[in-house]
């Protein structure tokens, strides 16, 4: 159905919005039509979730206005767009983990008896009957928290769609759904919209988009960069778009496919990680490492490429998959037994799960080097100080003696604290994931020769930045991965931005429910 056929049933005109001077969003429009599922794409800092919270009431925009069916609109809280019928699903469940499910579909709303009390036995049988009718197969009798995360999403959707919505918004709604979860999602969607229940679909898996979506409205740095029907835009031309990138020069792929014979080196793989599996983040991952080597891993965001360095550093538990250093097998899902192995892993949120701010810089850098540096249970102060100052020199760290507090100094220094501090462990296998986000040029460029410095000393380095050049200028090889799986290697001169947008459009199956006829099983 055609844009001047069926109306918008929710607009969003010119909507700018501005966080201590920062702006997330810059005169964006949107537009969604009755029955309509557009998918809404973006990289991490897009806009994407600034957005729906403007479309839901969480912020009033500074500029620009919502309407709803033609009208404008003002909603000064969550509950007033859900009350309008604006609905939002969000990726981590936000319902009562100890009530029933049926208590959870009508909480706020519970069915009553002439005395006022709460009519249990019509509230479980309405909520069956809706479940029912999407084909979820739900005991609304029992707890949420006792149901599967697939079944407690359904539950939500069920919510969702019972409070008369007129729109849907989804935001990552499968990734926590088994192969047959996802399937059962997408013919709700599909009877959803026979009913002129228009959806709004957030995701970074972008062969869902291709099968659920007809529209899309792409947002980069906050602002609108293109809208229009998603079967008339080719994935690379999606991907260049998200990314900023033009597709003039991406004609052809030259990628050479996982499983293929690869470049290889002369040096043995310092680590060696096979079938890294963990059920809705990574999918029989396999890669290598050879001393003095930079490994990358390329991707969008959502792609695996955080859960696998977690995977490899022992801080995320692996259904099955094993990580080898040296030939020796480290034991899974222990941070302790990575470090001792030599296997080190500098996080992506620094100041989260990096550095302790009320510590000072001596205490953040010898920090896991303690137990070295003790003997009979006591610390050595002057070994302590011989690796600081070795570490503060080496990595030139600013700041107006070991013992100021870490939290004081800039984004730049707090980064090669962390660094210095897994340095003072002797590594051979060094997982950094993205090193340079948050900190200005200069101490950029100094993390960078600081990287390739290490590698020309012979240790293996793993490299995740969500900056394409500095991931392809710093990578000798690289790993693609896309929806938590491995898809192309490119190795040398192959690691080219175009071989690389040319991996992550790929198009890739879609899971598959494992009951179903093999023409079905194959479809999308």
């Amino acid at each position: 159905m055609t844009d001047d056929v069926r109306p918008p049933v929710l607009q969003a005109q010119g909507i700018t919005k501005v966080f201590g001077g920062v702006r997330a969003l810059s005169g964006v429009d949107f537009a969604l039509g009755e029955g309509e599922a557009h998918a809404l794409v973006g990289e991490n800092g897009a806009g994407k979730s600034t957005l729906i919270k403007v479309l839901t009431g969480v912020h009033r925009p500074d500029e620009g206005q919502v309407l709803l069916g033609g009208e404008p609109r003002s909603f000064g809280r969550p509950l007033d767009a859900q009350q309008a019928g604006i609905s939002t699903i969000y990726q981590e469940v936000n319902l009562i983990p100890l009530m029933s499910a049926a208590q959870n579909v009508y909480l706020g709303r519970e069915p009553r008896t002439s005395f006022g009390l709460v009519d249990t036995r019509a509230m479980e049988r309405d909520a069956r009957e809706l479940l029912d009718s999407y084909g979820i197969d739900v005991d609304v009798r029992r707890p949420l928290r006792t149901l599967g995360l697939g079944a407690q999403q359904m539950v939500a959707l069920a919510r969702a769609v019972s409070i008369d919505a007129r729109v849907v918004i989804m935001d990552e709604p499968t990734s926590s759904l088994e192969p047959r979860e996802v399937r059962t999602l997408f013919e709700v969607i599909a009877r959803l919209r026979e009913q002129g229940i228009a959806i709004v679909y957030v995701s970074h898996r972008m062969d869902e988009l291709y099968e659920v979506c007809e529209k899309v409205t792409v947002l980069r740095d906050g602002r609108l960069v293109h809208t229009g029907d998603l079967a008339d835009l080719p994935r690379l031309e999606l991907v260049a778009m998200m990314l900023g990138r033009t597709t003039s020069e991406m004609s052809g792929s030259g990628v050479t496919e996982f499983g293929e014979e690869a470049h290889t080196q002369a040096a043995e793989p310092v680590l060696v990680a096979e079938h890294l599996t963990r059920k809705h983040e990574i999918e029989d991952v396999a890669l290598s490492v050879r001393p003095g080597e930079v490994l990358g891993l390329g991707g969008l965001l959502g792609a695996g490429r955080s859960e696998t360095l977690k995977a490899v550093a022992g801080a995320m538990p692996l259904d099955r998959g094993q990580v080898s250093l040296d030939g020796k097998r480290v034991r899974s899902g222990s941070v302790p037994a990575a470090i001792r192995a030599g296997v080190v892993l500098l996080p992506e949120d620094r100041k989260a799960e990096g550095i302790i701010p009320n510590l000072s810089v001596r205490e953040n850098i010898v920090l896991a080097a303690l137990p070295r540096l003790s003997r009979f249970g006591f610390t050595s102060r002057r070994k302590q100080d011989a690796v600081v100052r070795t570490m503060m020199e080496r990595l030139h760290i600013k700041a107006s003696s070991p013992e100021q507090p870490v939290a004081e100094l800039s984004g730049g220094n707090q980064q090669k604290v962390m660094i210095a501090r897994w340095l003072a462990m002797s590594p051979r296998v060094l997982l950094l994931d993205e090193p340079t986000r948050g900190i200005d040029v200069g101490a950029k460029a100094e993390v960078q020769a600081l990287i390739d410095e290490l590698a020309r000393e012979g240790l293996g380095i793993v490299l995740v930045s969500s900056e394409l050049e500095e991931v392809i200028e710093g990578a000798d090889r690289m790993v693609v991965l896309k929806d938590g799986a491995v898809v192309a290697e490119l190795n040398g001169e192959e690691i080219t931005e175009e071989r690389l947008m040319a991996a992550l459009s790929t198009e890739t199956a879609l899971p598959a429910d494992p009951g179903a006829p093999p023409e079905e099983a194959s479809r999308g």
